[in-house]
């Protein structure tokens, strides 16, 4: 490999959703285009639950390809209550790594170089980048798609602060299911349980704040054995995961590094729901609205970075900072039974300003949907 700097276009950092969908939307605009990932091979292992809502359809045509099997509802358990019925709660279970893989296809289809088992070393002030094969990468524009510790954004000093931890099995579901469940509980400080069927099998976890984490495993395997118990799944393990989610809520998604823009995505921009977890749309979209800003950028149009900023907090910066203070209030009680249902996306509670009485039955506000200012609670189930 030659170690001479490679002058292109745009370099994606990270080929997940955010990182693919950026290195098609730029190759498509006319850009040369490099995107690297650490991965071997895309999206193994599944560090995601693999539940992704209906409304991502409209932006993904190939999600039907790695689909699995359809959700109609979700059912939210506070404590030992019984549980509540948010129905519809439409979208589908996925083969995460194949809706990775046909991504990185697409991505390759448009155009993009894609180089896989290879990791950004570093990252210098001039927005010269180092691989881990030796190669020195002079890019116009980074688009940095490189997950919750992001090397892009520590980069330009937008780092992700706060992070839960994750911990998740696939098991046996020994009968059918159409629901997502989600399991809340002060026993499971500053997340939540949840099993989503998919098929035969479920995947089952648990996400807590990182001081927690050593508790972790525990509380996945005592979820499991109540599940067990209840003739729900089986007792055997089919598989591992786990991974960091960021919680902060959105960091500032451009930077500099002297004449080379910096455009954050997906996990890297801190977009996951801070109460949620909900990763996978807004991944999806705003890897394709960076790729975009890139390639406007390299073609002549300087305020391409700034109007990308701008699109972000639009989209997003409502329904993140809603979750982002529900997470704080949360943190801050007693973690009792109304506190956890004001935590929860399924309750009227949590669309309240505080002191209002609810003014609406368990189901979407219309203003929480895309391009009204925040999320839709259908984009919940994802954790990635």
């Amino acid at each position: 490999m030659a170690h001479g700097a490679s002058h292109i276009d745009v370099l994606v950092l990270g080929l997940g959703p955010a990182g693919s969908r950026a290195a098609a939307a730029a190759a498509r605009a006319g850009a040369r285009v490099l995107a690297v990932d650490r991965k071997a091979r895309v999206g193994v292992p599944v560090q995601c639950a693999e539940f992704v809502p209906a409304l991502i359809g409209c932006e993904v045509a190939l999600l039907a390809a790695s689909a699995r099997q359809a959700i109609d509802a979700m059912e939210t358990f506070v404590e030992d209550d019984t549980a509540d019925r948010t129905d519809p709660f439409p979208g589908q279970m996925i083969d995460r790594d194949a809706f990775d893989a046909r991504l990185v296809e697409e991505a390759r289809e448009a155009g993009t170089e894609c180089r896989l088992a290879t990791r950004a070393q570093a990252i210098d002030a001039a927005g010269v980048v180092m691989l881990d094969d030796g190669t020195r990468v002079a890019p116009r524009a980074i688009v940095g798609a490189d997950g919750p510790r992001s090397m892009a954004a520590r980069a330009i000093g937008r780092m992700n602060r706060e992070l839960v931890e994750t911990r998740q099995v696939t098991v046996p579901l020994l009968a059918a299911h159409r629901a997502t469940d989600i399991f809340l509980t002060r026993d499971i400080p500053g997340g939540y349980g949840w099993l989503f069927p998919k098929g035969a099998v479920a995947n089952l976890g648990a996400g807590v704040d990182r001081a927690h984490r050593g508790r972790l495993k525990a509380i996945v395997d005592r979820l499991h054995a109540a599940l067990a118990e209840e003739g729900r799944v089986g007792r055997e393990v089919l598989a591992r995961t786990g991974g960091a989610i960021p919680v902060g809520g959105m960091v500032h998604p451009h930077g500099r590094l002297g004449p080379v823009p910096v455009l954050l995505a997906g996990d890297a921009a801190g977009l996951a729901n801070p109460i949620t977890g909900a990763g996978i749309a807004s991944a999806v979209h705003s890897g394709t609205l960076a790729g975009e800003a890139a390639a406007r950028f390299v073609a002549g149009d300087r305020a391409a970075c700034e109007a990308y900023a701008e699109e972000l907090e639009d989209l997003f910066g409502a329904a993140l900072a809603r979750a982002a203070v529900r997470r704080r209030e949360l943190a801050a009680s007693s973690r009792d039974k109304p506190a956890l249902r004001r935590s929860w996306i399924a309750y009227p509670e949590y669309w309240m300003k505080t002191g209002d009485r609810p003014p609406f039955p368990l189901d979407a506000r219309a203003d929480s949907l895309p391009g009204n200012g925040g999320l839709s609670p259908v984009f919940a189930g994802d954790l990635s």
